[in-house]
Protein backbone atom coordinates (compact mmCIF):
# COMPACT_ATOMS: atom_id res chain seq x y z
CA UNK A 1 0.00 0.00 0.00
CA UNK A 2 1.37 3.30 -1.47
CA UNK A 3 1.91 6.10 1.63
CA UNK A 4 0.45 9.20 0.48
CA UNK A 5 0.02 11.18 4.03
CA UNK A 6 2.07 12.78 6.15
CA UNK A 7 0.35 10.85 8.99
CA UNK A 8 1.13 7.79 6.26
CA UNK A 9 4.41 8.05 6.92
CA UNK A 10 3.97 8.85 10.53
CA UNK A 11 2.31 5.70 10.90
CA UNK A 12 4.99 3.50 9.33
CA UNK A 13 7.71 4.68 10.68
CA UNK A 14 6.27 4.46 13.71
CA UNK A 15 5.25 1.13 13.53
CA UNK A 16 8.43 -0.27 12.36
CA UNK A 17 10.55 1.66 15.16
CA UNK A 18 8.37 -0.36 17.61
CA UNK A 19 8.78 -3.46 15.55
CA UNK A 20 12.72 -2.68 15.96
CA UNK A 21 12.42 -2.22 19.50
CA UNK A 22 10.48 -5.41 19.83
CA UNK A 23 13.44 -7.60 18.12
CA UNK A 24 16.47 -5.27 19.61
CA UNK A 25 15.28 -5.13 23.41
CA UNK A 26 15.31 -8.45 24.28
CA UNK A 27 18.91 -8.76 22.38
CA UNK A 28 20.32 -6.11 24.30
CA UNK A 29 18.92 -6.46 27.25
CA UNK A 30 20.61 -9.77 27.67
CA UNK A 31 23.60 -8.78 26.03
CA UNK A 32 23.58 -6.28 29.23
CA UNK A 33 23.05 -8.84 31.94
CA UNK A 34 25.60 -11.16 30.62
CA UNK A 35 27.71 -8.34 30.53
CA UNK A 36 27.11 -7.25 33.64
CA UNK A 37 27.68 -10.33 35.69
CA UNK A 38 30.89 -11.19 33.92
CA UNK A 39 32.76 -7.35 35.05
CA UNK A 40 30.91 -7.91 38.04
CA UNK A 41 32.67 -10.91 39.02
CA UNK A 42 35.65 -9.78 37.04
CA UNK A 43 36.10 -6.90 39.17
CA UNK A 44 35.98 -8.81 42.29
CA UNK A 45 39.91 -9.94 41.65
CA UNK A 46 40.96 -7.23 39.63
CA UNK A 47 44.58 -8.57 39.20
CA UNK A 48 43.43 -11.51 36.89
CA UNK A 49 41.57 -9.26 34.26
CA UNK A 50 43.49 -6.59 34.37
CA UNK A 51 46.80 -8.64 34.06
CA UNK A 52 45.78 -11.56 32.08
CA UNK A 53 42.53 -11.40 29.91
CA UNK A 54 38.90 -10.15 30.70
CA UNK A 55 36.51 -12.48 31.61
CA UNK A 56 39.16 -14.65 32.68
CA UNK A 57 37.79 -14.29 36.37
CA UNK A 58 34.51 -15.50 35.63
CA UNK A 59 35.79 -18.23 33.43
CA UNK A 60 37.64 -19.28 36.16
CA UNK A 61 34.38 -19.16 38.98
CA UNK A 62 31.89 -21.00 36.37
CA UNK A 63 35.22 -23.88 35.94
CA UNK A 64 35.58 -24.26 40.12
CA UNK A 65 31.21 -23.81 40.56
CA UNK A 66 31.36 -27.21 38.13
CA UNK A 67 33.85 -28.83 39.70
CA UNK A 68 32.85 -28.93 43.26
CA UNK A 69 29.04 -29.76 41.43
CA UNK A 70 31.29 -32.98 39.92
CA UNK A 71 32.73 -33.37 43.57
CA UNK A 72 30.13 -33.11 45.50
CA UNK A 73 27.74 -35.39 43.47
CA UNK A 74 30.34 -38.32 42.28
CA UNK A 75 33.10 -39.11 44.99
CA UNK A 76 32.09 -40.14 47.84
CA UNK A 77 35.09 -38.00 50.52
CA UNK A 78 33.51 -35.01 48.25
CA UNK A 79 30.33 -35.60 49.33
CA UNK A 80 31.32 -35.97 52.51
CA UNK A 81 32.97 -32.90 53.04
CA UNK A 82 29.97 -30.94 51.77
CA UNK A 83 27.46 -32.56 53.50
CA UNK A 84 29.67 -31.42 56.75
CA UNK A 85 29.86 -27.84 55.63
CA UNK A 86 26.41 -28.08 54.73
CA UNK A 87 25.48 -29.34 58.62
CA UNK A 88 27.70 -27.15 60.15
CA UNK A 89 26.11 -24.12 58.54
CA UNK A 90 22.48 -24.73 59.12
CA UNK A 91 23.25 -25.23 62.34
CA UNK A 92 25.27 -21.83 63.04
CA UNK A 93 23.11 -19.33 64.67
CA UNK A 94 22.75 -16.32 62.41
CA UNK A 95 24.45 -17.91 59.55
CA UNK A 96 21.07 -20.44 58.81
CA UNK A 97 18.58 -17.98 58.86
CA UNK A 98 20.50 -17.02 55.54
CA UNK A 99 21.80 -20.44 54.07
CA UNK A 100 19.06 -22.71 54.72
CA UNK A 101 16.53 -20.74 52.49
CA UNK A 102 18.87 -19.71 50.13
CA UNK A 103 19.65 -23.71 49.52
CA UNK A 104 16.10 -24.57 50.26
CA UNK A 105 14.77 -21.82 47.06
CA UNK A 106 17.57 -22.91 44.95
CA UNK A 107 17.53 -26.57 45.61
CA UNK A 108 13.44 -25.81 44.43
CA UNK A 109 14.55 -25.00 41.09
CA UNK A 110 17.63 -27.11 40.09
CA UNK A 111 19.45 -30.05 40.85
CA UNK A 112 17.65 -33.63 41.74
CA UNK A 113 15.15 -32.36 44.59
CA UNK A 114 13.22 -29.66 42.00
CA UNK A 115 10.42 -29.01 43.84
CA UNK A 116 8.45 -27.30 40.94
CA UNK A 117 7.82 -30.06 38.41
CA UNK A 118 4.35 -31.27 39.29
CA UNK A 119 2.11 -28.40 37.48
CA UNK A 120 -1.46 -28.58 38.87
CA UNK A 121 -4.45 -26.15 37.55
CA UNK A 122 -5.89 -24.54 41.03
CA UNK A 123 -9.35 -23.07 41.27
CA UNK A 124 -9.42 -19.89 43.16
CA UNK A 125 -12.70 -18.68 42.51
CA UNK A 126 -16.20 -20.84 42.55
CA UNK A 127 -18.54 -17.93 40.93
CA UNK A 128 -17.22 -17.13 38.06
CA UNK A 129 -15.41 -20.13 37.87
CA UNK A 130 -11.61 -19.26 37.69
CA UNK A 131 -8.38 -21.41 37.42
CA UNK A 132 -4.65 -20.58 38.07
CA UNK A 133 -2.06 -22.40 36.82
CA UNK A 134 0.69 -23.23 39.73
CA UNK A 135 2.73 -26.32 41.26
CA UNK A 136 2.06 -28.61 43.68
CA UNK A 137 4.90 -28.36 46.48
CA UNK A 138 3.14 -30.04 49.54
CA UNK A 139 0.60 -32.97 49.29
CA UNK A 140 -0.14 -33.34 52.72
CA UNK A 141 -0.29 -30.20 55.87
CA UNK A 142 -1.37 -32.77 58.82
CA UNK A 143 1.14 -31.80 60.65
CA UNK A 144 -0.13 -28.16 61.05
CA UNK A 145 -3.68 -29.83 61.47
CA UNK A 146 -4.63 -28.77 57.57
CA UNK A 147 -5.78 -32.63 56.90
CA UNK A 148 -6.94 -32.84 52.93
CA UNK A 149 -5.37 -29.89 52.00
CA UNK A 150 -2.48 -29.12 49.69
CA UNK A 151 -0.02 -26.37 49.03
CA UNK A 152 0.44 -24.65 45.89
CA UNK A 153 3.02 -22.23 44.63
CA UNK A 154 1.64 -19.34 41.89
CA UNK A 155 3.85 -17.64 39.99
CA UNK A 156 3.91 -14.07 39.36
CA UNK A 157 3.53 -13.30 35.70
CA UNK A 158 6.50 -11.73 33.93
CA UNK A 159 8.44 -12.11 37.77
CA UNK A 160 10.56 -14.29 39.76
CA UNK A 161 7.85 -14.25 42.44
CA UNK A 162 5.25 -15.94 43.37
CA UNK A 163 3.11 -16.84 46.74
CA UNK A 164 2.01 -20.06 48.41
CA UNK A 165 -1.87 -20.90 48.88
CA UNK A 166 -3.15 -23.80 51.04
CA UNK A 167 -6.13 -24.92 49.70
CA UNK A 168 -8.37 -28.05 49.08
CA UNK A 169 -7.58 -30.92 47.28
CA UNK A 170 -10.69 -31.21 45.46
CA UNK A 171 -9.46 -27.71 44.19
CA UNK A 172 -6.76 -28.78 42.58
CA UNK A 173 -6.09 -30.88 38.79
CA UNK A 174 -3.22 -32.38 37.28
CA UNK A 175 -2.15 -30.36 34.33
CA UNK A 176 -2.36 -32.99 31.23
CA UNK A 177 -0.25 -32.45 27.84
CA UNK A 178 2.13 -29.92 29.35
CA UNK A 179 5.70 -30.49 30.94
CA UNK A 180 6.58 -28.52 33.85
CA UNK A 181 9.35 -26.31 31.96
CA UNK A 182 6.27 -25.71 29.70
CA UNK A 183 3.71 -24.79 32.57
CA UNK A 184 6.24 -22.39 33.84
CA UNK A 185 6.80 -20.53 31.06
CA UNK A 186 3.40 -20.38 30.49
CA UNK A 187 2.56 -18.66 33.90
CA UNK A 188 5.43 -16.25 33.62
CA UNK A 189 4.80 -15.57 30.33
CA UNK A 190 1.22 -14.30 31.01
CA UNK A 191 -0.01 -17.08 28.93
CA UNK A 192 1.55 -15.24 26.05
CA UNK A 193 3.68 -18.42 25.37
CA UNK A 194 1.81 -21.86 23.57
CA UNK A 195 0.72 -24.89 25.99
CA UNK A 196 4.48 -26.62 24.61
CA UNK A 197 7.77 -24.75 24.87
CA UNK A 198 7.62 -23.39 21.20
CA UNK A 199 4.89 -22.87 20.78
CA UNK A 200 3.21 -19.31 20.50
CA UNK A 201 -0.50 -18.04 21.21
CA UNK A 202 0.20 -14.75 20.30
CA UNK A 203 0.58 -13.29 16.87
CA UNK A 204 1.59 -9.69 16.87
CA UNK A 205 -1.25 -7.65 13.94
CA UNK A 206 0.36 -6.65 10.70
Amino acid sequence: MPLKTKEDYLNFFLKYFFQGLMIIGPFGLTIFVIWYIVSSIDSSIPFLSENLYPGITFLLVIAATVLIGFLGSKFVFGRLIFDRVDSFLEKTPGIKHIYTPTKDVMSSFVGDKKKFNNPVWVKTNENPEIWRIGFLTQKEMGEVEKHNYVAVYLPHSYAISGWVIITEEKNIKPVVGMSASAAMKFAVSGGVAGFHSDDNVFKAPE
